[in-house]
């Protein structure tokens, strides 16, 4: 059976962080936990996980956002699926779970980036989703920047 439930305890986010870690694998548990914890607090962000049964499959995380470019927006973070479980739907259900947040939370878009070298996941976006691709993110490490 699957269900999805938003993770709020600190023990339901450590459920997720075998999934979170195939996408963030930079994260160790410990700051992988703290940075979810800080976001939650600070930036309203919120994870979703989608279960088979009792197991986390896949996983959402997302923010609101208002800026003068999107207005009034959710922005997904994260979006991962279990490598073993991709192309079973998953990724597809809960990122429809967040449009449906969205309309009932009055959020006009919903908006994400994805990494150049994510040619599935671009090709899921655009085809099965239907996001468009508007913009490129840029980046720089100030600590590093010369």
């Amino acid at each position: 059976m699957i269900s999805i439930k938003e993770l709020k305890s600190n023990e339901e986010r450590q459920l997720a962080y075998p999934v979170m870690n195939q996408l963030r694998a930079h994260l160790h548990e410990e700051e992988y936990l703290n940075l979810v914890i800080e976001a939650a607090e600070k930036e309203g962000y919120r994870q979703f996980g989608l279960f088979e049964g009792d197991e986390i499959v896949a996983v959402i995380g997302f923010q609101p956002m208002i800026t003068l470019y999107y207005g009034k927006y959710l922005w997904v973070c994260d979006l991962v699926t279990d490598s073993k479980r991709r192309s079973q739907g998953y990724g597809e259900i809960l990122l429809s779970h967040i449009h449906e947040l969205a309309i009932a939370d009055g959020y006009e878009k919903i908006a994400l980036s994805s990494g150049l070298k994510r040619t599935e996941a671009h090709r899921f976006y655009e085809e099965k989703m239907h996001y468009e691709k508007v913009s490129y993110v840029f980046k720089v490490d100030v600590n590093s920047a010369t």
